[in-house]
């Protein structure tokens, strides 16, 4: 029977145990945390393999020659655009374990009010440096979505032609590298409708691979923008939660000093008073 109890009462532990850590996880945060990593996944995974298949497109279809290594061409933009995603990738894995980590002491902070826990002045400039870093971050996702989108559109206006290509039989219709700035206006690289490259290049996979690619790197961009939003909204209502904490607290400390006060003088007025009788 007691070997029932105290089995009984180790079960009740370990299950308020479960229900209090289960209470102090940042959910909010946790949820903006996962959508982060999976948009910043996205892009930078399908924007790395887009990038691989341009520079196939562009070699193969409109025979594009890498130049030296000392100049700039479109080729050693492509490479550093993939070390940036490298880049972004690290960067923004460590953000959001920083993230978290601020959503798991302000909520213990705001749930151990009472308690032994205090809010520091540096929790609340930690909290307002968080809100601006991320405000920071989401402007710059907004302008690297907007980035995104104009390979988007330069392959769908290619992908729509492919995809017309007996409508457009007729017409004599060119794609030039030289009107979207990927080669210098001396080099003539085009690819007209009704040429062998230019069916090549719509019946081959790599074109269908990088459009999709690309809107997918577009789509985790976007990911990344609403988790940026999400995290602001987490973090803006953490502040106002930790500060009226901090005003709580302020009010608690006031009244237990005012308490202890009456306290002695209760106490002051009571000593007197027996020394007066005796």
């Amino acid at each position: 029977m007691e070997e029932n109890m105290e089995e009984g009462q180790t079960q009740k532990g370990c299950l308020e145990c479960c229900i209090k850590c289960l209470g102090g996880i940042p959910y909010a945060s946790l949820i903006a945390t996962i959508l982060l990593y999976a948009g910043v996944a996205l892009f930078c995974g399908c924007g790395h393999e887009a990038l691989s298949g341009t520079v196939t497109i562009l070699q193969n279809y409109f025979e594009v020659v890498k130049g030296p290594v000392e100049s700039l061409d479109v080729f050693t933009m492509i490479d550093i655009f993939k070390y940036v995603i490298y880049g972004v990738a690290a960067a923004f894995f460590v953000y959001g374990i920083l993230l978290m980590v601020e959503g798991f002491f302000t909520t213990g902070a705001i749930r151990d009010l009472y308690g032994d826990f205090k809010i520091t002045t540096c929790g609340r400039c930690v909290s307002a440096w968080f809100i601006m870093l991320t405000y920071i971050f989401m402007l710059a996702w907004l302008g690297v979505t907007a980035f995104t989108s104009l390979p988007v559109f330069m392959y769908f206006n290619i992908w729509t032609m492919c995809q017309n290509a007996t409508i457009t039989e007729g017409a004599n219709l060119c794609l030039d590298l030289r009107q979207f700035g990927i080669v210098t206006l001396t080099d003539e690289k085009k690819v007209c409708t009704g040429s062998d490259k230019f069916l090549k290049m719509c019946e081959s996979t790599e074109l269908d691979m990088t459009f999709h690619l690309f809107i997918c790197a577009l789509a985790g961009a976007g990911a990344a923008v609403i988790a940026m939003v999400h995290y602001l909204m987490v973090l803006s209502a953490n502040w106002g939660y930790v500060k009226d904490a901090c005003r709580m607290q302020k009010y608690e400390d006031i009244k237990s000093k005012e308490e202890q006060e009456l306290h002695d003088i209760h106490s002051t007025r009571s000593k007197e008073r027996l020394n007066a009788y005796t």
